[in-house]
């Protein structure tokens, strides 16, 4: 009996071991085959979600992360580099690859809405989400439109900047890898079988592209992208990935990494966590071990090390911490998926910042403005008429107004009209009309880049420290972190500059595509 029962077991456990390589082991590509010109010193970027100074400097001080205190020690620290905004990873993605905030690189946030296909757009839902859109829609807006439609195509990344030289490139896992090659996608048979994605899916991309199961190189990373490991889009799979390029000497003159498993940690356990720092901190090692020593490492490239935004803790009580957007806006009906002509308004909420979308012209924005006021965790709330943009917060009977191009300087270089109370977005201004920027970094060029993101008559609402926006199918961070949001413990994340003394014109990640090019370069 027992015997059967073993022979019983090794044989479920062939038939799952077999069903698994059948649907989700990707062919790996040759890369002895692949012509690479090889550089003296290659740019190395490596983007790990999430990554923020003061648990970063914590672990750091246990002894938990000696590749982090390696780079530190041995190049160039910053501890406050301003993102992009909303602080979602595929608007700030864009606005690295493009040089360029969301007005020019036009990818909103992780979530938005279409006007011209009456449909909302979601990059990365949670189950609920997925069920909600539908999982082909959703499959086909991250992996393909993204990049093929979405972003702006009269804005070069930095792939396509570089190929204009006839320098070659690199994106491993990237979520914006637009470039001027064409890939071919191995997609898994149970996809392309239940008709969530095309057989053949052709995308451009960089001179090498590594996405998962979708596209390898090494190997040793079909372990690492199967199903229940988020199909190698995961830190392991890309350390590897990495590794393998380095001791097949391999390495272009540009590649940047994208490492993704810390959001989850911290998304559950708040920002002071640090099991996600420790855990890409084991994959930094992976990766400067691929040399003879570490040292080594800073000899043969150039690495650039960064967080993409930050997260801030949110409050325990759901009833205080989630700001309900249907109930604060409950006089109105909302857009649905079965049902998108009947609405007044649609939500795209992007955790801690959301845009409300206005779509009934009888519907005066004044009226949905004095619902959003009644509600004291909301930190601001902005919207646009023509160029000129309006933010009003509870507690102000008139708005601040700003746009482009005038009497006042920021430290950016940048100029604005200004009218209204400045403290309205936490600024000051001296006697010789320099702004300066406190609570909200580069707070007029961010969010002016929001408002003229796409098109449509909507409303930005961003919230306070401490507080998230949900919808019906939202998913809700109480006890934990999020971000989305302008303010500062969102937007502010470290970078390590190692194996070079040039650094960015300044600490934002809107300049690091002129530097990253001129590096490679």
């Amino acid at each position: 009996m027992v015997r059967k029962i073993v022979i019983s077991v090794i044989l479920f456990l062939f038939i799952v071991t077999g069903l698994c390589w059948y649907f989700f082991i990707t062919p790996t590509k040759d890369l002895k085959n692949v012509s690479i010109k090889t550089t003296e010193k290659p740019v190395i970027v490596l983007v790990i979600d999430s990554l923020m100074d003061q648990p970063l400097q914590k672990a750091i001080d246990e002894g938990k992360a000696p590749a982090f205190e390696f780079l530190m020690k041995h190049g160039h620290y910053h501890a406050n580099v301003i993102s992009s905004y909303p602080t979602m990873s595929v608007t700030i993605d864009s606005t690295i690859l493009t040089g360029t905030y969301a007005d020019q690189h036009k990818i909103p946030g992780l979530v938005w809405f279409k006007q011209d296909e009456n449909r909302v757009v979601n990059y990365g839902p949670g189950k609920i989400e997925l069920l909600n859109l539908g999982a082909k829609q959703v499959l086909l807006d991250s992996l393909i439109l993204l990049n093929k439609a979405h972003l702006n195509p009269n804005i070069p990344t930095i792939y396509e900047e570089l190929a204009k030289s006839e320098i070659q490139s690199a994106s491993l896992n990237g979520l914006i890898y637009r470039g001027d090659q064409v890939h071919q996608l191995h997609i898994p048979k149970v996809a392309s079988t239940m008709n969530l994605l095309p057989h053949d899916v052709k995308i451009n991309g960089p001179s090498l592209l590594s996405m998962g199961s979708l596209s390898q190189f090494n190997p040793e990373t079909n372990r690492l992208n199967l199903l229940w490991k988020a199909m190698g889009l995961n830190n392991q799979f890309t350390a590897n990935e990495l590794k393998y390029f380095i001791q097949e000497e391999k390495m272009p003159p540009f590649t940047l990494a994208y490492f993704p498993d810390m959001d989850h940690q911290i998304h559950k356990s708040g920002p002071k966590d640090r099991k996600g720092i420790e855990e890409a901190d084991k994959q930094l090692q992976v990766i400067l071990n691929a040399y003879p020593s570490w040292e080594e490492a800073l000899k043969k490239a150039v690495w650039i090390v960064h967080g993409d935004s930050s997260q801030s803790a949110i409050v325990h009580e759901k009833s205080k911490a989630l700001i309900d957007l249907n109930k604060l806006l409950s006089g109105y009906t909302f857009w649905k998926p079965d049902e998108p002509s009947n609405n007044q308004v649609a939500l795209a909420v992007n955790e801690r910042m959301a845009y409300i979308y206005v779509s009934d012209e009888t519907i005066a924005t004044a009226d949905i403005l004095l619902e959003l006021k009644s509600d004291s965790r909301i930190g601001f709330i902005a919207w646009k008429k023509n160029n000129t943009n309006f933010v009003m917060a509870k507690g102000f009977d008139k708005p601040l107004t700003f746009s482009p191009n005038g009497p006042y300087t920021d430290q950016y270089g940048q100029s604005w009209k200004l009218n209204g109370d400045h403290s309205i977005l936490d600024l000051s201004i001296n006697n010789q009309n320099e702004i300066n920027y406190s609570d909200y970094p580069d707070a007029l060029a961010r969010l002016h880049g929001a408002l003229h993101s796409h098109k449509g008559r909507y409303i930005i609402v961003d919230a306070k420290p401490g507080y998230e926006f949900v919808g019906k199918q939202s998913p809700d961070h109480a006890g934990g972190a999020a971000h989305g949001s302008l303010h500062k413990l969102d937007s502010e994340v470290p970078v390590m500059i190692a194996g070079t003394d040039q650094k960015p014109k300044n600490y934002r990640l809107v300049d690091f595509k002129d530097w990253i090019v001129e590096l490679t370069k």
